[in-house]
C-alpha cells in the first residue's frame, strides 16, 4: 500500500494505472459518449453550483500522442474541461492538487507563489504487492481468487480510517488495472500537509520493504495489543483459511510455506515450524 506523498512530491496522484494503446478515433468516441464528465465536475467541486477553487485552481495532467505528458492544465469549468477532453483524447488523466493560482499561470507567477494547498488523502493499493503470498496469478494477472485479497485490505484500510481517524467521505475506485485507490475526501484530510500524510501513513504501516525483505511484518513493536492491530487481525483471521489455505493452497509445497515463513519476525518459532 502507498499513499499520494509517496507517489509524486507534488501530490499528484493517477487515476488509473494506464491504459493499452487506443486509436486517438476510440478515444475521441468515449470522451464524445462515454466519459462521465458531469459527474467527474460534480465530484471535483465538490457539489458546488458555480465554479469554486477546488476545481478551477486544482491540475490537471493529461497524456496524449503515444506518451507525449502534458501538466499544468486548469480549466475554468465543467465545460471548459470537456471541450479540452474532446481536444485532445487523452489516454490518461492524472488528478493533481489544488494550488494558490490556476495552474495554467504556473510559469508566469514568482517563485514561491504557486504552491500545492489541498490534496485528496489518496492510498494505492495493488495486487503486486501480494505476489509473494499469492500463487494462482502474478505480476499484473488478476483472477477472482487473489481479488480477495483486495478485499480483505479495502475492509481493513477503511475501518482505520472511519473508526481511527474519524474520515466519512471516503471513495473506493478500482485503478484500471492490477489494483484499488482509495480517496479520503473530508476537508481535513485534504489540507494534511506531508508530515501529517506521512503520520497517516506510519500509523497504518505494518508491512515494509521491499520484495526480498524476509522480516516484513513486524507486531511486537506495539506489542500486538494496539486497537488497530487487534481489529485488523481479526478481520485477517476471518478470511485466512478460505483465502490462505483454500485458495491459495499455501501449504501444499515446502517452497510455498517457506516464503509464508519468511514474514515471521521471530526466528526461532520459523526454525520450530520448518522443522
Amino acid at each position: 500500500m502507498t499513499s499520494d506523498h509517496e507517489q509524486d512530491t507534488n501530490m499528484m496522484a493517477v487515476d488509473d494505472d494506464g491504459l493499452d494503446e487506443i486509436s486517438p478515433l476510440t478515444l475521441g468516441q468515449y470522451y464524445q459518449r462515454l466519459f462521465p464528465q458531469e459527474l467527474y465536475y460534480k465530484w471535483l467541486n465538490y457539489n458546488s453550483k458555480v465554479p469554486t477553487t477546488e476545481f478551477t485552481h486544482r491540475e490537471f495532467s493529461f497524456t496524449i500522442n503515444d506518451g507525449v505528458y502534458i501538466r499544468y492544465q486548469s480549466f475554468k469549468d465543467g465545460e471548459d474541461f470537456q471541450r479540452e477532453l474532446l481536444r485532445l483524447s487523452p489516454s490518461k488523466i492524472d488528478i493533481g492538487a489544488i494550488f494558490t493560482a490556476q495552474p495554467k499561470h504556473a510559469k508566469s507567477l514568482q517563485p514561491g507563489v504557486f504552491k500545492p494547498v489541498a490534496k485528496e488523502l489518496v492510498f494505492d493499493i495493488d495486487m503486486t504487492d501480494y505476489d509473494e503470498i499469492r500463487t494462482c496469478c502474478q505480476g499484473g494477472d488478476i483472477c477472482t481468487k487473489c481479488w480477495k485479497f483486495m478485499a480483505v485490505a479495502m475492509h481493513v484500510l477503511d475501518r482505520a480510517l472511519r473508526e481511527d481517524f474519524g474520515f466519512e467521505k471516503i471513495m473506493w475506485v478500482y485503478s484500471g488495472r492490477r489494483g484499488v485507490h482509495c480517496w479520503v475526501c473530508d476537508d481535513r484530510a485534504r489540507r494534511l500537509d506531508d508530515t501529517g500524510r506521512k503520520a497517516v501513513v506510519g500509523y497504518l504501516a505494518l508491512i515494509r520493504g521491499g520484495a526480498e525483505q524476509g522480516k516484513k511484518v513486524n507486531l511486537t513493536q506495539r506489542g500486538g495489543q494496539h486497537p488497530h492491530i487487534l481489529r485488523s487481525m481479526e478481520i485477517v483471521e476471518e478470511y485466512f483459511e478460505d483465502i490462505l489455505l483454500i485458495d491459495q493452497e499455501i501449504m501444499l509445497t515446502k517452497e510455498r510455506w517457506t516464503k509464508v515463513l519468511a514474514a515471521l519476525p521471530d526466528e526461532d518459532l520459523r526454525k520450530s515450524l520448518d522443522a
